[in-house]
């Protein structure tokens, strides 16, 4: 049996971002991150909300508003994990946080790629490559993670840093593109 064009979205192949379900997705989280973005996080049904936009959010981890994302169903989050004021998060493909991570504000996460060519770039088609952050991972503000990265165990990213590779455990990463400053162990 064929993949649907969100099963192929999930599985890094190239896939058609103008499809129904897909689009239907979009709708669905782009509606409930503007009612979201109209209250803080301790306003009653906050909790109602970012649980039906992130299905499986536990009960001890917070994203503060305003918060963006376009699917809401390809984030994953561990326990005790707080995502600060701002964040953007483009999950076509799947973001992982792991236990105790710190996201600091205005933090954006791009699983999307589009195709190199600028004709193929012109159609409704491209790749995700999925994200995971680590658990006790500190990602300070403003940082861009790329498709395809994971940050390893323990690290921590220095604010402003776009980190285009994987970050290994127990280090720190700065710059554009982020590179190991220090081991931290």
């Amino acid at each position: 049996m064929a993949k649907t064009e969100m099963e192929k979205m999930r599985s890094q192949e190239l896939y058609d971002y103008s499809d129904p379900e897909i689009v239907a997705s979009f709708v669905h989280a782009k509606r409930l991150c503007a009612k979201l973005n109209g209250i803080s996080s301790v306003d009653e049904g906050y909790r109602e909300m970012i649980e039906e936009l992130i299905p499986g959010i536990p009960a001890n981890s917070e994203i503060c508003p305003p918060f963006t994302c376009d699917h809401g169903h390809g984030i994953r989050m561990g326990a005790n994990s707080f995502l600060n004021y701002g964040c953007v998060i483009l999950d076509s493909a799947i973001v992982t946080f792991g236990n105790h991570v710190k996201v600091g504000p205005h933090c954006q996460f791009y699983t999307p790629q589009h195709p190199m060519d600028y004709m193929a770039r012109r159609e409704t088609k491209e790749t995700a490559h999925p994200i995971i952050v680590d658990d006790d991972a500190w990602l300070g503000g403003g940082v861009v993670v790329c498709p395809g990265v994971r940050i390893g165990k323990r690290s921590i990213v220095a604010a402003g840093s776009v980190v285009v590779r994987d970050v290994p455990d127990d280090c720190m990463v700065a710059g554009n593109p982020a590179v190991v400053k220090k081991r931290l162990k």
